[in-house]
């Protein structure tokens, strides 16, 4: 909707714009430049994942195994996780291919000879019933379950404004975080929704009723939503995003010199919400 430019980005050139999503590594290394506050995080682990093809590759089982084999993995443009990967020796640099444009092409054109990024809560499902060229399983990890455990798609702020919006906030979030288990449990409405508004954009992506229904009991199975280590949904720890500017200082990225609470705030979270 807004060509692939960088939501932090977007909010400092169109300051009408109160919210945007946000991911912890896109925070600490914009934040010399477009500074954002996460306020609250929908979602409690990151859905992007690395896929490959179980028949192509029977031996593997993880992101590390990719790396061991050497094979070929496409992702989105440069990417910190990738970066990480690569200064962890998980992976080789001249095996990232930075081409990926979300569509199915190339993957489905190498005949499974490559790897490539995706959502978990999604992807899956297209590669089986949507993708009529591929039409068999895939085989993924969670990219936080390989070592980089980002939170991803928080509702952030720019962070000047926290103060003017203070008192919105206290009374907006609380109201998120009962929408994030709302939705987990009577998704219909709000997936009905999501499926016209994909078929208005007339692109590539394909999103349907039925990926929709897939997409929410993923999203259960694999915990991307739920109440972390505690009984809150919508918090951020602080030990978590401290990994996460740890893992970047030491791929040698540039981390702005900041701490957690540089970037994200549990201060509208009502700590009485939460998954049952």
């Amino acid at each position: 909707a807004i060509g692939f430019t960088p939501v932090a980005s977007h909010m400092y050139t169109d300051t009408s714009i109160t919210l945007g999503y946000a991911n912890t590594e896109g925070q600490i290394t914009r934040f010399n430049s477009a500074p954002l506050l996460s306020v609250v995080a929908p979602l409690e682990r990151n859905p992007q994942m690395i896929m490959w093809d179980p028949d192509t590759y029977p031996d593997v089982e993880s992101i590390a195994d990719l790396g061991e084999r050497d094979i070929t993995i496409s992702v989105f443009g440069p990417e910190v996780f990738s970066e990480v990967f690569i200064a962890q020796g998980i992976w080789s640099a001249g095996q990232v291919d930075p081409s990926y444009d979300g569509s199915p092409a190339n993957f489905i054109a190498s005949q499974g000879s490559i790897a490539q990024q995706g959502f978990a809560s999604a992807e899956p499902f297209n590669y089986r019933n949507t993708y009529e060229d591929w039409g068999k399983d895939v085989k993924y990890q969670l990219l936080h379950d390989a070592g980089f455990p980002v939170y991803s798609q928080t509702l952030a702020i720019r962070s000047d404004d926290k103060v003017s919006l203070d008192a919105c906030l206290r009374d907006l979030v609380p109201i998120i975080q009962r929408a994030v288990i709302n939705f987990s449990s009577n998704p219909d409405n709000t997936n009905a929704l999501i499926v016209d508004v994909v078929e208005s954009f007339n692109s590539f992506w394909v999103y349907g009723e039925e990926i929709a229904d897939y997409s929410v009991k993923t999203q259960s199975e694999l915990g991307l939503v739920g109440n972390g280590t505690n009984d809150v949904v919508g918090d951020m720890d602080q030990n978590r995003v401290q990994e996460v500017i740890h893992l970047m200082d030491e791929a040698g990225i540039d981390t702005n010199e900041i701490g957690p609470s540089d970037i994200f705030t549990n201060e509208y979270i009502d700590e009485s919400i939460g998954f049952d």
